[in-house]
C-alpha cells in the first residue's frame, strides 16, 4: 500500500510539471502541428505513467483521467479547441480543466476562464461530495454482498457487476469532478450521466445519456472531424455513419489500453469488438431512421426500442466486456483490494 502512495505521489508531480509545461511553454506556440509537436512528449508520458499504479481503482481510474481525457483535451488543445482554449488565467484552473471530467454550465462559463476564481457563495458542503458519499455506500454494499457470491447463480452475479460498473464510473467521475467544485463555488456543473435506462435507442444511449463528458470528447476529437470530411466525399446526408463508427472505433481502443491496465495480459480484443459491434448497429440504426422513420414509412415505438437498446447493450457487454474480466479473475481482484483497503484503514485506526 505504502509503495502505491509513493508511486501515485510520483505520478501526480510529474503531471503537474508536464501540464505546466504545456500551460506556459506550448500554449505560447503556433497552434496546429507546431504545438501538436511540443504536446507530444505530455501526450505520450500521460499514456505511460498510469501504468505505474497496480491497484484496480486507482490504476484503472488514471488511465482514464490522463492517458484517456487530459490527452483527448491536450490534442484540442493543440489546434486551439476544447475545454483548455482559451488558456484559463490561472494554472490551477487548466489542471482541473484538464484533468478533471466536469463541464460547466453555459450561464458559468466566465468562471472557467478566470475572471472570478475562488469567489463564491457561503460554504457549503459540495453537491458531488454527498454524491460521491451516496455512490461509496452503495459500492461497499455490493463489495459485501459478494462474501456470498458463492450462492449467487451466475446471472445474478453478472447483474451486480453490471450495477457495480455502474457505481464505480459514477463514483470516480464524481470524485474526479469534487475539485472543480470546491475551487469554482457557486457555479453549475453539467451532469455526467442524463438517465441512461430511459434511454430510447442505442443513439440516445451513447450520444446523449451515458459518460456525457467522454462522448463531449470523443465528438470533439473523433467525430466532428471525421463528419466534416465525409461530407465533402458522401455528402452531408450520410457523413455521420463513418463519424459514428469511427468513434465507437477509437472508444474500443481507449477501453482496450484500460483493460490492458486492469488485466495486465496481451490483448484479446473482445472490448474493442463490442465498441466496434455497437457502432456497426448504432449506424444500421441511423439509417433505419433516414430511410423509414423520416419519411413516415415506419416507426418503432419508444416502449419497445428503449427495452431492445438496452437489452442490446447488456447482452454484449456481457458477452464481450464482462467475460473477458471474469476469465481473468478481475472481480476477485477487485474484492481482495477492496478487503485489502479495509484492512489498511483498521490498523491506522
Amino acid at each position: 500500500m505504502e509503495s502505491e502512495l509513493n508511486n501515485l505521489i510520483k505520478l501526480w508531480v510529474l503531471t503537474t510539471f508536464s501540464l505546466s509545461y504545456s500551460y506556459h511553454i506550448s500554449a505560447k506556440i503556433s497552434k496546429g502541428f507546431p504545438r501538436l509537436v511540443s504536446i507530444f512528449p505530455v501526450i505520450f508520458l500521460l499514456s505511460i505513467l498510469p501504468f505505474n499504479i497496480h491497484g484496480f481503482h486507482l490504476g484503472a481510474a488514471h488511465v482514464f483521467v490522463l492517458s484517456w481525457m487530459a490527452n483527448f483535451k491536450l490534442l484540442l488543445f493543440a489546434f486551439d479547441r476544447g475545454p483548455l482554449s482559451p488558456p484559463p488565467e490561472n494554472f490551477i484552473l487548466f489542471i482541473l480543466a484538464a484533468c478533471s471530467p466536469f463541464k460547466i454550465k453555459e450561464n458559468s462559463v466566465k468562471v472557467l476562464k478566470g475572471e472570478t476564481p475562488f469567489q463564491g457563495n457561503k460554504p457549503r458542503v459540495p453537491s458531488l461530495i454527498l454524491e460521491a458519499v451516496n455512490k461509496a455506500s452503495l459500492l461497499t454494499l455490493l463489495f459485501y454482498s459478494y462474501n456470498f457470491k458463492q450462492y449467487f447463480h451466475k446471472h445474478v452475479l453478472l447483474i451486480l457487476y453490471f450495477f457495480h460498473t455502474f457505481l464505480s464510473i459514477q463514483f470516480l467521475l464524481a470524485v474526479a469532478a469534487i475539485p472543480a467544485q470546491i475551487c469554482l463555488p457557486g457555479v453549475e456543473l453539467e451532469p455526467q450521466f442524463n438517465a441512461p435506462v430511459r434511454a430510447t435507442s442505442l443513439q440516445d444511449f451513447w450520444g446523449r445519456r451515458w459518460n456525457l463528458r467522454v462522448s463531449e470528447a470523443l465528438r470533439l476529437t473523433i467525430y466532428s472531424p471525421i463528419k466534416t470530411i465525409s461530407s465533402r466525399v458522401i455528402g452531408s446526408r450520410w457523413a455521420s455513419l463513418p463519424a459514428v463508427f469511427a468513434t465507437f472505433v477509437s472508444s474500443g481502443f481507449m477501453h482496450e489500453l484500460i483493460y490492458y491496465h486492469i488485466i495486465r495480459k496481451k490483448p484479446t480484443w473482445e472490448i474493442t469488438w463490442f465498441f466496434v459491434l455497437q457502432g456497426v448497429l448504432v449506424d444500421i440504426e441511423i439509417f433505419l431512421k433516414k430511410k423509414l422513420v423520416a419519411t413516415e414509412k415506419f416507426r418503432l415505438h419508444e416502449a419497445i426500442s428503449g427495452p431492445l437498446a438496452l437489452a442490446n447493450i447488456a447482452l454484449t457487454a456481457g458477452w464481450l466486456s464482462y467475460t473477458q474480466l471474469l476469465r481473468n479473475g478481475v472481480d476477485e481482484k477487485v474484492i481482495k483490494e477492496f478487503n485489502a483497503i479495509v484492512e489498511f484503514f483498521k490498523r491506522s485506526t
